[in-house]
């Protein structure tokens, strides 16, 4: 592990001196991975205007400025490759430097790779289980430096961790091991951690939304789900990305995939709820119904 030690002391010392500003989120310091567009940018913008100072993390750093830059006061950018330990424990240092502490990790940088077992190579198994699981354990543990250190020096501060799950994480998915295994990992991880760090009052949940249609991660027309859904032939019948959308729209109850707004309600819950952790919480419209 890196030495973590002075940013420790820093944390200690500012415990009671942070960013304030109106919201259900006053006064709170949140990293937010996988930041600059997408669920995390969403995400990082809701938690801003809801009072928290927030760290927007992402391997783009051109576009993650940008997006900090527009929400002006109390945003950080910070570019960061979350599979590479080094990155994780600087991005936590600049945090501490910069706000004074860490109260919330939203682990959300995540990829998919998808495909069937006879045409899905080793090394895109490997980087989606590196970004997605791996990923998840070195910000974990870097940002649990800082939360055990505010604890020691408050035993009334509680802090949380979130991890950005996928209904993916709650059922399996055909033509889609490597996410979804991947995802189930992380709430492997996400009940492990909350056993681990509940005594340093360190809350850990994940929340499992279903499908961001809009955002990116289906739409980009290179790498878009939608594309590689289609080339593998994962919707049968499918002859457009039209086709491969109005499939998975028609799987859910609400006839629409969830939005950034749905999974920060989530998020927000996570973090008030003070009788919670080692929970996957489903955003899916009913697709995913827990029982």
């Amino acid at each position: 592990m890196i030495d973590m030690t002075p940013w420790q002391a820093l944390v200690q010392q500012r415990i009671h001196d942070r960013p304030a500003a109106p919201g259900r989120m006053r006064g709170r310091i949140a990293v937010i991975t996988g930041a600059a567009q997408g669920l995390g940018l969403g995400i990082a913008r809701a938690l801003h205007r809801e009072g928290a100072a927030v760290v927007l993390a992402d391997r783009n750093a051109d576009l993650a400025a940008r997006e900090a830059d527009a929400l002006g006061e109390r945003a950080l950018a910070v570019a960061a490759d979350v599979t590479r330990e080094a990155d994780v424990a600087a991005l936590m240092q600049k945090t501490a430097e910069r706000f004074g502490g860490l109260d919330l990790l939203v682990n959300n940088a995540g990829i998919v790779r998808s495909g069937g077992l006879d045409v899905l190579e080793k090394e895109d198994f490997d980087r989606v289980t590196a970004v997605n699981y791996t990923a998840f354990f070195l910000c974990a543990k870097y940002a649990a430096a800082l939360m055990r250190a505010q604890h020691a020096a408050d035993p009334a501060w509680w802090g949380d961790i979130v991890e950005i799950n996928s209904k993916s994480g709650l059922s399996g998915s055909s033509r889609n091991f490597a996410y979804a295994g991947s995802k189930f990992g992380g709430i492997g991880l996400v009940q492990s951690f909350a056993l681990e760090l509940c005594p340093q009052h360190i809350k850990v949940n994940a929340v499992c939304p279903g499908n961001y249609l809009d955002g990116p991660l289906w739409s980009d027309p290179e790498n878009g789900l939608f594309i590689q859904y289609l080339r593998a032939g994962k919707v049968p019948g499918a002859k457009t990305v039209a086709d491969v959308r109005a499939a998975y729209e028609a799987k859910v109850p609400m006839g629409r995939g969830v939005t950034p707004e749905d999974v920060a309600r989530a998020v927000l819950y996570c973090v008030e709820q003070p009788y919670e952790t080692g929970q996957a919480l489903p955003v899916t419209g009913g697709q995913i119904m827990l029982s």
